[in-house]
């Protein structure tokens, strides 16, 4: 029964590869887009187009109407096991036991039998590129112990970087719908998207890869299958890094499509696309317009500029500064990034104990006067309080010095 179903599921991968010959070109093309008032006219239900270092917006359309999200919820799935990896809880050559729940996933899967293992890398390529449910579930409990428990994970991560129109009933986004609790926007998928290709880029290693194959491992012997990429657009577009597709008939057509040219990364997300080349293309031309019009700026001098700041009552007279974020902002082609002005202030009083992290300062840019930005400056070491030994260690080494 396996090997029907494996010979059936190889035959329609080539079918649907063959159908979106035609697509690919059609994109590449690009139907005429149509900009009205520095906007992309776009037919999908929400839309949004996101810098990545920044987070500002350059377009938008109804960006926080809540939408099912379909298989684009598993961007916030990859970034739990990417943390969990970081944070050394995983490594890539750990294997992953599939469980009988996690094996009978319906819906885009890699048909993993109950008891087989496959490694952490391998399950990232499978949820990745050929979007498998299966394998997205056996992560959630590798990582959690259960599905139920990651998906908190999820609600967590989200309420954490800000998504304030999402909820999260399963790591997959399999028969999602709004009535069951299950749902997001086109700003929090850009959010959680940003934060999957700044926090860990290593992403694009598997969401760049057109085709592929794992070899399943199980009693009746070894078999290889296929994986093929669902976001077309790797196929051709320039300076693609991913990122993850999603379809249902309640979600219609959604895309999440990163890419990155001249240090600048675009996020163009899709919601609720009227068909499957509307999602590619309208996406493409988001990103069009983002590296047509848009250039970054990003302070990368700033750390050299600091100074040590002057500690009252510690241990150490001086402390080092550190910025809390490289400042970077989004500006129209036509703007003289040379006009940017940089302001940095420190505190004027600064007594110990200080602790790594405290503020110490501030740095503020304008652009032809008026203010585009601020990065917070902190102590970038804790100074203890001074106490009488050290103020007599102190007098002695100034007695010694005078001698």
């Amino acid at each position: 029964m396996k090997k029907i179903i494996y010979l059936l599921f190889t035959l329609l991968t080539f079918i649907y590869i063959f159908s979106f010959s035609s697509l690919d070109k059609q994109v590449v093309q690009a139907e005429e887009k149509a900009v009205s008032g520095g906007a992309v006219d776009v037919s999908a239900t929400a839309a949004v187009l996101l810098e990545g270092s920044s987070g500002e917006i350059i377009f938008e359309k109804d960006k926080d109407k809540e939408l099912v999200p379909a298989s684009i919820t598993k961007i916030m799935t990859l970034n739990l096991i990417f943390e969990a990896i970081d944070s050394k809880k995983l490594s890539l050559e750990d294997s992953v036991t599939v469980s009988e729940y996690a094996a009978s996933m319906g819906g885009s899967q890699v048909y993993l039998e109950p008891n087989e293992t496959q490694t952490v890398n391998d399950m990232i390529k499978c949820i990745t590129i050929a979007s498998a449910n299966d394998a997205a579930v056996a992560m959630a409990e590798k990582i959690a112990g259960s599905e139920e428990a990651f998906v908190k994970k999820m609600n967590e991560k989200a309420k954490a970087l800000g998504m304030k129109h999402t909820q999260f009933k399963n790591c997959t986004g399999l028969d999602d719908n709004i009535e069951s609790g299950h749902y997001s926007s086109a700003y929090d998928v850009a959010l959680m998207s940003r934060e999957l290709i700044t926090k860990h880029p290593q992403i694009s290693n598997y969401s760049t890869v057109w085709m592929d194959s794992i070899t399943h491992k199980t009693k009746k012997g070894e078999t290889e299958f296929g994986l093929t990429n669902t976001n077309k657009l790797v196929r051709f577009y320039d300076g693609i890094t991913g990122l993850k597709t999603g379809s249902t008939s309640k979600a219609k057509y959604c895309l999440s499509a990163t890419a990155r040219r001249n240090d600048m990364d675009l996020i163009a997300v899709v919601m609720a696309a009227p068909d499957h080349k509307k999602r590619f293309s309208e996406a493409q031309s988001l990103l069009d317009y983002g590296f047509a019009n848009c250039s970054v700026y990003k302070d990368s001098e700033l750390t050299k500029l600091l100074k040590e700041v002057p500690v009252q009552g510690g241990t150490k007279n001086m402390a080092a500064v550190e910025p809390t974020s490289i400042f970077s902002h989004i500006f129209t082609q036509d703007a003289d990034m040379d006009q940017v002005k940089r302001t940095i202030t420190y505190e004027e009083s600064i007594k110990a104990p200080l602790q790594k992290g405290a503020p110490v300062g501030k740095v503020e840019y304008s652009y032809n006067g008026k203010l585009i930005g601020s990065v917070q400056l902190t102590a970038g070491e804790t100074v203890e309080e001074a106490g009488l030994t050290d103020y007599l260690l102190e007098a002695v080494k100034k007695l010694f010095h005078k001698l």
